[in-house]
């Protein structure tokens, strides 16, 4: 343990670590990006608390991703037929420094629970319309 090359070695090792994972969170989010159906968001569910992510469509439910996560899993899965669209808004004051500038915040409920979703505008207006586009209740065997 006495070798002089030791610390670099120890230096050099973490810096490796460093870059590859955030080489796998770039890759990451290039995989959740690419796909068709998704765009930037962030969320808040409960508090005050906003995290930055990526939602993305699927045929029956909207999938809310981390953004600084490894997990290959969506961390919320909102169902379709469950998701109802309450208005939106610009930011307030508080929540400029919490979100983009250039975003809506989104009310939303789903099965009872109520959340905001900050997105870009044409993010809320391909969310909105996946929402209207879906089954009517009563005819579709979803609802």
């Amino acid at each position: 343990m006495n070798d002089p090359q030791f610390p670099f070695i120890a230096l050099a090792g973490l810096f490796l670590l460093v870059v590859l994972t955030l080489c796998l969170f770039g890759v990451r989010r290039l995989q959740l990006r690419r796909t068709l159906g998704t765009a930037d968001a962030s969320i808040c569910t409960s508090g005050n608390r906003w995290r930055m992510g990526v939602c993305r469509y699927q045929a029956m439910e909207l999938e809310w991703f981390t953004l600084l996560s490894l997990a290959p899993r969506p961390r919320y899965r909102f169902r379709r037929s469950s998701l109802e669209l309450l208005g939106r808004r610009k930011p307030h004051d508080g929540e400029i420094p919490k979100v983009a500038p250039d975003v809506v915040i989104v009310s939303l409920r789903h099965e009872g629970q109520e959340f905001k979703m900050a997105m870009k505008f044409d993010a809320y207006a391909g969310l909105s319309s996946w929402l209207e586009a879906g089954p009517v209740v009563g005819i579709g065997t979803w609802r």
